[in-house]
């Protein structure tokens, strides 16, 4: 056996671990807050099939982290394929920035005295399958610099694969260990989020300012975000920072509100568009009347 490659697949998943740090505990905070014992809800027509399924995937916190799971394979694996192009695409990584911190604001805003909702969007209102939606573009758009590093170790794809591979599983198991360590510690919640913007930032930084974060960087941070966050809970003289925590958090649902207010165009648009399209479709469909 080439003990070359062996010492490539174990140098990817070791690197898939230390990138992946805040991809398990973000993953782990989102279904975190689905139940344990209530089996996956399938759409009416899905239904008899998904009763089946539902034996494989278990109920709704782990079947969400499995079809991650599954989501997370043919993601990545697609994205090793267009390394070249997912590495240089700059629209591509803006675009899954502005996301993240689309999705962070929306976690971690805070409504203003008077306000009702503080235009925050938290992911706990969400159904199962939106959940699960969000945790697939969210595991994407935090593997571009792991596909760009991972295939930067080997131009063997089946080896870069096979490394990925098993780090990504190693993953999923820590991001179901992480969503039962939210539940003992709820400030890992807003840890996780912040991890978000951490990364949404990272990116933005890297592709306007031309500032790479090197990955010893990007672990480092991804820790003592963590690590802060639980001094914070257990450390009550740290309280003496909530006034601007607040503030930071209030100025996020001020974001929040200027772009829900200019997504109203793109929003109205969208849904005259499906009317138009669902119209012919209904008219072919109805019963034709006799005369």
């Amino acid at each position: 056996m080439d003990f070359t490659i062996l010492l490539i697949i174990l140098q990817l998943i070791f690197l898939e671990g230390i990138l992946s740090i805040d991809n398990a505990a973000v993953l782990g905070t989102m279904v975190c807050h689905l139940p344990e014992d209530r089996p996956v809800p399938w759409p009416q027509r899905l239904r008899h099939m998904g009763q089946a399924l539902n034996r494989l995937l278990g109920p709704q916190r782990t079947a969400a982290l499995r079809v991650g799971l599954l989501g997370a394979y043919v993601g990545r694996g697609l994205m090793l394929l267009v390394a070249s192009l997912v590495a240089h695409n700059f629209w591509l990584k803006m675009i899954g920035a502005l996301y993240l911190v689309r999705l962070a604001f929306d976690n971690l805003s805070q409504a203003e005295a008077g306000e009702l909702d503080g235009h925050a969007h938290p992911i706990e209102k969400n159904s199962f399958w939106a959940v699960v939606l969000t945790v697939e573009m969210t595991d994407l758009i935090f593997s571009l610099d792991n596909v760009v590093a991972a295939v930067a170790l080997s131009d063997k794809l089946w080896v870069v694969m096979a490394g990925v591979a098993i780090g990504i599983l190693l993953m999923r198991f820590a991001a179901g260990w992480f969503s039962h360590w939210v539940e003992h510690e709820p400030v890992l919640k807003t840890a996780a989020y912040i991890l978000v913007l951490n990364i949404g930032v990272e990116i933005l930084v890297g592709e306007l300012g031309g500032i790479e974060v090197p990955d010893w960087m990007r672990f480092g941070i991804s820790v003592a975000t963590i690590l802060l966050s639980l001094a914070y809970a257990h450390f009550k003289p740290l309280h003496v920072f909530r006034p601007v925590l607040d503030w930071l958090a209030q100025g996020f649902g001020n974001f929040n509100e200027v772009f829900d207010w200019a997504l109203v165009p793109v929003t109205a648009l969208c849904g005259l568009a499906w009317k138009l399209v669902k119209l012919p479709i209904s008219l072919l469909a109805a019963p034709v009347r006799e005369k």
